[in-house]
């Protein structure tokens, strides 16, 4: 299961569209965009030696290589290609939120070429300002390119999320948007430094329900039995203020890959008959003490085991 680089602002390699145009039938095509404070132009800071490595190098903080957690390690068997985008995403908060903005542009051009190459849609997953990027691709791909989206923490607002909703590729997509009260204080921060406490952050959750977007809060207890129910437990630690809790908890990448490279074992009517609606308040987990989240009453996901 191939790792392929590319670099916004870059051509993607030729082996791309060669390994595009070979995947057998039901092999997933999955593009990783990691969010903000990576470049790939800097040595320190380079995603592609870090969490889009399939090795990343040891001694980094926060690291878990997402490939692998996808499933994309050499020794997988299960064919599949796996495009790892680095856009430059340093500098400050507003520039970098505008430069994702232009990467979407950009990934939805290369995921509708990808698409087109491979026979079969594209599935995005994206972190903090990544999740931003992976959304604007929503908003200007082609319609029938992108499959699933997964976004993780996503440093975006619901206004947007809405307005890509409304756009041709949506209407075949499917978006996981995964939050957690630990990422309060970002999202605090990302409304009242861009729109000064005019828009509110998309770990809120989507305004108006979609039948094809489901919020997922990775920290609720409720949320957490019901995953082990369906087959994915998850670590329970909680903290007070994590940026990074929607790939670094164990477990959480077993759904993403399940997710985006088996979506027809995890349908999305599925996941949302059996997760908890309600996002918990702001600031929850900032005022309650740093704690496992420990299991509530029985849910009826229980008796679902998927694997």
């Amino acid at each position: 299961m191939p790792v392929i680089r590319v670099n916004a602002g870059h051509a993607p390699p030729q082996r791309l569209w060669r390994v595009a145009a070979e995947l057998p039938a039901g092999a997933p095509v999955v593009v990783m965009v990691h969010g903000y404070r990576y470049s790939p132009s800097h040595p320190r800071h380079d995603p592609h030696r870090h969490i889009l490595s399939l090795n990343p190098e040891p001694g980094a903080a926060r690291v878990a290589s997402w490939p692998r957690g996808l499933g994309f390690a050499p020794e997988a068997q299960a064919p599949g290609l796996a495009v790892a985008l680095g856009w430059e995403a340093r500098g400050a908060l507003r520039r970098a939120y505008a430069r994702a903005g232009e990467t979407g542009a950009e990934l939805a051009r290369l995921a509708g070429d990808l698409a087109q190459a491979a026979g079969r849609p594209v599935a995005l997953i994206g972190h903090s300002l990544g999740g931003r990027v992976c959304l604007s691709a929503l908003a200007g791909a082609e319609a029938g390119s992108l499959s699933r989206l997964v976004l993780l923490n996503a440093a975006a607002f619901r206004d947007e999320a809405a307005e890509a909703l409304a756009r041709p590729a949506a209407a075949r997509a499917e978006i996981l948007n995964i939050t957690s009260r630990e990422n309060d204080l970002v999202d605090f921060a990302l409304e009242q430094i861009l729109a000064l406490g005019r828009r509110r952050a998309l770990g809120l959750g989507l305004e108006r329900a979609a039948r094809n977007w489901l919020d997922i809060q990775i920290d609720d207890a409720a949320v957490l039995d019901a995953l082990e129910g369906l087959g994915f437990p998850t670590e329970r630690r909680a903290a007070r203020l994590s940026h990074w809790s929607s790939y670094l908890r164990s477990g959480l990448f077993d759904l993403y890959r399940r997710a985006l490279c088996q979506p027809r074992e995890l349908p999305l009517a599925l996941l949302r008959n059996h997760l908890p609606q309600d996002h918990q308040p702001r600031w929850t987990r900032l005022w309650s003490a740093p704690d496992r989240l420990r299991p509530s009453e029985p849910t009826a996901a229980a008796a679902l085991p998927l694997r």
